[in-house]
Order: structure tokens, then C-alpha cells, then sequence
């Protein structure tokens, strides 16, 4: 293992392009439905799913929203930039025409929704007289409080005219089949987008409970809202009847994609699981005390040992640095493992950026912290701070894509080798 960086770098891109629409996509499309066809979207692969879908059945009708710079180039099929993870006017204005649409719909057409991550931010539509303003100040609180995004999403469905299940009832009468990349722990189709396809038990006494206990005060509207009494589309909603939700892409397909490549290079894979959460610098300290073991347990001659996992890991906001959870594991991984010799991780977003940085993540090894030292960075106040992509971006150890048109979440790697 004469270049550990160039290794990691390949699991994560094999992770990448198996989750890869027009890769993945194919086989889970039906026939070309007869009648009207209309395709609708939203999240950060959706753009590359409609290009895959047009690929199959040649130019459809439809509108579909993706983030900035994730746009692709469609026969027939809309596409509309918006703002992730913030909402913007160009995701509300594009959701409110995408609801136009699927209203003027009939018992004979289809409709085919392409569903990822991000989707809840693209898709904007608040319930009641709640503003666009009042949405963006609560996703931006929510995001810096340390909340799961399973809490978040349940809050979200609330307070949305769109999302849990809103969008399905809309389309009623016509049917919907909904294919979904999942970037959620647990695949739970509900909290994929905020489940805007997939009706839901959640109530408003909930979503208030769980706004107490982030310690997050919303707007007087969103809290006025909450306490009138939401109507929530349940999953035995008749308007529901004639939807269908597949989920086709997921993150453990991804993790099994990279065990492969390591095994055929002679690394022993172990997957941790693809659904893991908690406070990414508490992880990453868990995650290198097991490396420490695991590398202490093999022996001269031993294959390397990679271990590989997913799911979603948060950040509580305290300093105002420039951070991501993938950035901030990895630079707490460096902090834990202190500069162990035979032990080198990356940490990267599926899509490419993690939080509101254009970077997926960072790569470290045994050099991290004295290379941050020669160019003067203080790993612990970069910690501290929450700057962990100022931190790798001075050291020149970001993981940069650009965007990956998918979203299956976090993956992460960390490649333990024998040192006698």
C-alpha cells in the first residue's frame, strides 16, 4: 500500500459512481406508461435521474428541481435551480408551478417522481401563512442545533404543503410510482425529501416536542401553526391509494460497491453499518479507538484492514467557522489518532458538499497534524471553531468533486495497515 490517499480516494469515487443514476436507474423503470406521462422531482440527483429517464423513454413532459450547479441537460423535462439546504424564492416559485401541474391531472395519466436527498429544501411550499422568511430562519436553526435529520424531516412535514405526503394526495386521481435514492438512516421512505410522496404518523404535538428538545424557538407563525392543528396525510389515505414507492438506490449498495474494490486490491473490508449518526467529533473518536484496536491485532503479513460505513452524522454549531460533519469527523479523527503511524481515513458527502461548502471532505493520515503545524493551523482551535474545511482547505487535503449528480450520504473509510 505504497499510496493509502489515492486508495481511500478510490473507494469513495467506486461509491460515487454506483449510486450513479444513469448507472442504477434503468433497471428499476417500468415501460413507458400509455396516456400522459409526467415526470416530477426534486433533490440533488434528480436532475441525472430525469436524464436517465429520458435516456430510456426518449423526451417527457415535466418539471423537476435540483440544486445550484446540479442541473443537466433534458430532452423534454424542465429543469429548475434552487438553494440547498436553505430554501430560496427559485425553489417555492418552481414548487408552486410543479403543484400546478400534478392538479390539472386526470384518473388516466402517470406520473413518475424522482426523489433524493435535498429535496427537502428544494421543495418549498409552507403550509398556512407561514413565509419563506419564517422556513429559512427555522432550517437554519434546526441545522445548527446538532439535530438528526430524522427530527428534522418530522418537523418539516409539518409545517410544508408539499412534503409528507402532500405532493401524493395532490396528484389524486392519477397514478404515481415514486423512485428514490436514499440518504437517510434506515431507508425509511418517509424521511427521504421529507417523504413528500409517503404519508406519515407524525402530528404537530410531536414536531413541537422535538423543536423543545433541540432547543430551537421558531417564528411566532410556525409555532401559531403548529397549535391550530395540522392535517396530516396518513399512509391509509385514500389519495394514496394508486402510489407506489421504490427505493433504488441506497447507501449500503455503495459500501458493498467499495468493500469489493478493496478486496480485489487485498484489503480486508469490514462494514461498520450504513446508517450511523451522532455528533461526527464523538464518532470519529469512537471510530479511532477501533482502529487502534483493529491495528493492533494484526500481525507482519496481514492483508490491510478498511473499515468502511454510512449514514449521517451532525455538527452543534458553536463557533462560525467554515464546516461540514464529514470535515469535522475527519478532523477530529486526526486529533484522536494523534498522528498513529499505518492508520489513514477519508470522510466525504456522497453529493459532493458537506454542509454549505462546495467540498464532500477531507483525507488524513499519519502527517495531518504536523503538516497543519508547519503551515501554522491549530487543529484544536480549527475544532473548537467549527473550520474544519479552512482547516483541510490550508493543509490541501479537501476531497473536491464537484457536484456528483447523486446522494446516497456519508461514507467514510478508514484503512488500517500493520507497522512493526
Amino acid at each position: 500500500m505504497t499510496d493509502p490517499a489515492s486508495f481511500l480516494r478510490s473507494l469513495f469515487d467506486r461509491a460515487v459512481e454506483v449510486a450513479d443514476p444513469m448507472q442504477s436507474l434503468k433497471d428499476a423503470l417500468p415501460p413507458r406508461p400509455e396516456g400522459r406521462l409526467v415526470v416530477i422531482g426534486a433533490g440533488k440527483a434528480s436532475a441525472r435521474m430525469a436524464e436517465a429517464v429520458e435516456a430510456e423513454y426518449g423526451p417527457c413532459e415535466g418539471l423537476v428541481i435540483t440544486r445550484y450547479g446540479y442541473a443537466r441537460p433534458c430532452q423534454g423535462i424542465e429543469i429548475v435551480e434552487a438553494a440547498h439546504p436553505v430554501p430560496d424564492e427559485a425553489g417555492e416559485a418552481a414548487t408552486k408551478r410543479m403543484l400546478g401541474l400534478v392538479d390539472s391531472l386526470g384518473e388516466d395519466d402517470f406520473v413518475l417522481a424522482l426523489i433524493s436527498g435535498g429535496g427537502s429544501a428544494l421543495l418549498s411550499a409552507p403550509a398556512g401563512n407561514i413565509t419563506l422568511e419564517e422556513k429559512q430562519a427555522l432550517t437554519q436553526a434546526l441545522l445548527a442545533s446538532g439535530a438528526p435529520i430524522g427530527d428534522i424531516n418530522g418537523i418539516r412535514k409539518q409545517i410544508s404543503a408539499v412534503k409528507g405526503g402532500n405532493l401524493a394526495a395532490r396528484v389524486h386521481p392519477a397514478k404515481m410510482l415514486a423512485l428514490m435514492i436514499s440518504d437517510v438512516p434506515g431507508d425509511n421512505p418517509s424521511d427521504i425529501a421529507s417523504g413528500p410522496t409517503v404519508g406519515h404518523e407524525d402530528d404537530a404535538g410531536r414536531a413541537v416536542e422535538t423543536l423543545k428538545n433541540w432547543g430551537v424557538t421558531p417564528p411566532q407563525s410556525i409555532a401559531d401553526y403548529l397549535a391550530s392543528g395540522v392535517e396530516t396525510v396518513r399512509p391509509d389515505d385514500p389519495r394514496l391509494a394508486n402510489v407506489e414507492n421504490v427505493i433504488y438506490a441506497a447507501p449500503s449498495q455503495s459500501l458493498a460497491a467499495a468493500a469489493e474494490v478493496a478486496q480485489a486490491a487485498g484489503v480486508e473490508a469490514r462494514i461498520l453499518g450504513d446508517a450511523l449518526e451522532g455528533e461526527a467529533r464523538e464518532v470519529a473518536a469512537e471510530h479511532a479507538a477501533l482502529a487502534r484496536e483493529v491495528q493492533a491485532g494484526l500481525s507482519e503479513g496481514d492483508a490491510p484492514v478498511v473499515l468502511l460505513s454510512g449514514g449521517e452524522l451532525t455538527v452543534t454549531r458553536t463557533g462560525d467557522g467554515v464546516g461540514g460533519p464529514n470535515a469535522e469527523y475527519s478532523l477530529a479523527l486526526a486529533l484522536a489518532l494523534d498522528g498513529a503511524a499505518g492508520i489513514d481515513a477519508i470522510a466525504c458527502d456522497t453529493d459532493g458538499v458537506d454542509g454549505a461548502a462546495e467540498v464532500a471532505g477531507a483525507i488524513i493520515g499519519p502527517g495531518t497534524l504536523a503538516k497543519a503545524t508547519e503551515v501554522g493551523r491549530d487543529a484544536v482551535a480549527a475544532l473548537v471553531n467549527n473550520d474544519a474545511h479552512g482547516f483541510f482547505g490550508d493543509l490541501g487535503d479537501q476531497v473536491v468533486p464537484g457536484p456528483t449528480l447523486t446522494n446516497v450520504n456519508d461514507f467514510r473509510a478508514i484503512l488500517c495497515r500493520y507497522v512493526g
